[in-house]
C-alpha cells in the first residue's frame, strides 16, 4: 500500500480480503489458537514461524489494525497496546531498564509526565525535562551518558505547545539515541513525525483515530531506521541474546525494520499483557476508515472557533497554533500546514467565577474530560480534573481558574460558535 495516498490507507491498508473472504476485518473473539502438532507450536514460541497461539500476545485483528497505522505513518512494523498511556510505557521500557536516562519535553500530557517522572522513577529510570522551545544548547546540556531515550508530543495535550521534530530528532541522533514522538493529537493525517527524524511514534488511538468516544486503545509505530547495532552497548535488551526468549538478538535476527516491535511483543506484552481487545480493534478501524474526512472538519471548525473567541471582550487570551501570533504558529505551520487538531484552549476575564458560569451555560458542548471526539466536549479545569489545587498552584502549572479547554468536534461551526456566544454572554 505505501505507493497510495493518505484518504486510500485509510480505507484499505491493513488488510487485504482474499477470494471469498469477509471485506471487513474480522473479529477474531478467541483467546486461543489450535495447532495439529507440537512441533508447529514450538516453532511460533521460538520466533521461526509467524502466527498465533495466545491473544495476549497477538491477535490478528489487532494486526491488521496496527499494519493499517504503520502505513499510514510510513513505519514499518506496528502493535496495539490497551491505552495510549500503555503504549507510551511499553515504548519507553522497551528501551529503557534500571539506570537509564530518558529526556523529555516538559509540555506533554500530565499522565506521561506522571508516568516517566514518578512511576518510572521507581524502576530506577530517570528524566531530565527540558521547555519544548529550549535552545539546542540547552537541549544538548539535558543529555547524559546514560541517556536511552528523547519523548516529546507533536501537538501537546493540553497546553497546545508544538514540539520542533528536527530540533529534537538532531539532539537524540547526535547522541546516538532515538526520538519517540506522541502523535495523537495531529494523527498522521496532519503530519507524520517520521518524515522529520522521529524513530518511533505513538498514539493514543482513543482520540482522534477512534473518533466517537467508543474505544480505548493505544497504538506504536516503528520507522524502522534506527540502528540499534550501531549503538549496541546502549540497548543490551535489543542488541544481546534475551535469555528469556531462546536466547534470540532481537536486532540481529529481525533488523532495523523489525527488532524493537517484536522485542515489545515477546517481552513487554507478554509480560504485562496490557493488550487491546479484538473488539475495540475492530472499532478503531472503522474509525480510522474515516480519519482522512474528519480531522480537516475538526481543524475548520477549532480554527473558527478560535478567531471568533480571539475577538470576545469576555476574553484574555486564546491559545491556539492556527492563530496568527500564536507563539507556535510558524513551526505549527511546517509540520501541520493542513492544521493540527480541533483543540483550543482560552482563559476568561473573571476566573473561576466567570468560567462556572459559562459551563452551566453551555448547551451544545458536552462537559467532559474527553477529547479529539466526533462530539463538542469542554472542560474547566480548575474545577474538575485540578480540582484539589490551590489558585497559585494552578498558576504555577499553567491552568488559571478561568481556562477553558474546547474540543471542537463535528458539528456545524456556526452552531458551536452560537453556543459560545450564548454562554459567554450570560457571564
Amino acid at each position: 500500500m505505501s505507493e497510495y495516498r493518505m484518504n486510500t490507507k485509510c480505507v484499505q491498508a491493513g488488510y487485504t480480503p482474499g477470494n471469498g473472504e469477509p471485506r471487513q476485518i474480522p473479529i477474531v473473539q478467541s483467546t486461543t489458537f489450535k495447532y495439529a502438532t507440537s512441533e508447529d507450536m514450538g516453532k511460533l514460541f521460538d520466533l521461526e514461524a509467524e502466527g498465533y497461539f495466545y491473544t495476549r500476545l497477538q491477535n490478528p485483528t489487532n494486526d491488521h489494525v496496527a499494519a493499517k497505522i504503520a502505513e499510514l505513518e510510513g513505519g514499518t512494523a506496528g502493535m496495539l497496546t490497551s491505552s495510549g498511556q500503555a503504549a507510551n510505557f511499553f515504548t519507553l521500557f522497551n528501551i529503557c531498564e534500571c539506570g537509564s536516562h530518558i529526556v523529555a519535553s516538559s509540555s506533554i500530557y500530565g499522565g506521561t509526565f506522571n508516568l516517566i517522572s514518578v512511576t518510572m522513577a521507581k524502576m530506577g529510570i530517570t528524566v531530565t525535562f527540558v521547555s519544548p522551545d529550549c535552545s539546542e544548547e540547552e537541549l544538548n546540556a539535558a543529555f547524559q551518558e546514560n541517556t536511552k531515550v528523547v519523548f516529546g508530543e507533536t501537538i501537546a495535550n493540553p497546553a497546545l505547545t508544538v514540539l520542533d521534530i528536527e530540533k529534537f530528532a538532531r539532539a537524540a541522533h547526535a547522541h546516538g539515541v532515538p526520538l519517540v514522538v506522541d502523535n495523537t493529537f495531529p494523527t498522521p493525517v496532519n503530519c507524520r513525525p517520521i518524515e522529520w527524524g522521529a524513530d518511533i511514534v505513538t498514539h493514543s488511538t482513543t482520540k482522534y483515530m477512534d473518533g466517537h468516544g467508543a474505544a480505548v486503545g493505544g497504538a506504536i509505530v516503528d520507522s524502522g531506521k534506527f540502528d540499534w547495532m550501531a549503538h549496541a552497548d546502549k540497548y543490551p535488551g535489543l542488541c544481546t541474546p534475551d535469555e528469556s526468549y531462546h536466547g534470540i538478538t532481537y536486532a540481529e535476527k529481525f533488523g532495523k525494520e523489525g527488532a524493537f516491535i517484536t522485542k515489545c511483543t515477546a517481552q513487554l506484552m507478554r509480560d504485562f499483557g496490557s493488550i487491546q481487545s479484538p473488539q475495540n480493534a475492530f472499532l478503531l478501524n472503522l474509525g480510522l476508515e474515516s480519519l482522512h474526512v474528519r480531522m480537516p472538519r475538526h481543524v475548520e471548525n477549532g480554527q473558527a472557533v478560535a478567531e471568533f473567541l480571539q475577538k470576545q471582550p469576555q476574553v484574555k487570551y486564546v491559545n491556539y497554533p492556527g492563530l496568527p501570533g500564536n507563539p507556535y504558529y510558524e513551526v505549527a505551520q511546517k509540520y501541520m500546514p493542513n492544521g493540527g487538531c480541533g483543540v483550543v484552549s482560552f482563559e476568561l476575564e473573571g476566573g473561576r467565577t466567570a468560567a462556572e458560569k459559562f459551563m452551566k451555560e453551555l448547551k451544545l458542548a458536552a462537559i467532559e474530560t474527553h477529547v479529539a471526539d466526533a462530539r463538542t466536549c469542554c472542560l474547566n479545569p480548575a474545577t474538575s480534573t485540578h480540582r484539589q489545587m490551590t489558585e497559585e498552584q494552578l498558576i504555577a502549572a499553567g491552568v488559571p481558574s478561568g481556562l477553558i479547554r474546547v474540543s471542537c468536534g463535528l458539528e456545524d461551526k456556526e452552531d458551536l460558535i452560537a453556543d459560545l456566544a450564548q454562554a459567554l454572554a450570560a457571564i
